[in-house]
């Protein structure tokens, strides 16, 4: 049983990790496209997007950066869940080691001695 909680706490801790990993990656790529707009309005000039000659690869380039923020949003909250199933497999870890330490500690009982002349 203690080596399938640890498992599952390993399991938890990883997916964590690349919760963690994508929102991080998310938010780099989202910089990277913001940046990208901003040198295109730079280069063209114009920062109004309802001007009909506003570059169409800066408003494609912003439409990308706005879904990979709600992504991010998205991920966040599954983050908040799976570090709340960590911390719990976490603790239910550490209450069966515990009980197995405390169990491993206690001498073995021994069975209650026969009557003298039975059996």
């Amino acid at each position: 049983m203690i080596r399938l909680k640890r498992f599952q706490v390993r399991e938890k801790r990883r997916q964590v990790a690349q919760i963690e990993g994508m929102i991080a990656e998310f938010e780099r790529m989202a910089r990277d496209l913001n940046d990208q707009v901003m040198a295109e309005q730079e280069r063209s000039g114009i920062r109004d997007t309802s001007h009909f000659a506003y570059p169409t690869f800066a408003k494609a380039a912003t439409q990308r950066r706005d879904n990979l923020l709600a992504s991010v949003e998205d991920l966040r909250g599954q983050l908040a869940s799976a570090v709340a199933e960590c911390s719990e497999a976490e603790e239910e870890l550490e209450k069966m080691e515990a009980l197995v330490e405390r169990d491993q500690g206690r001498a073995p009982e021994t069975p209650p001695a026969r009557a003298a002349g039975s059996g």
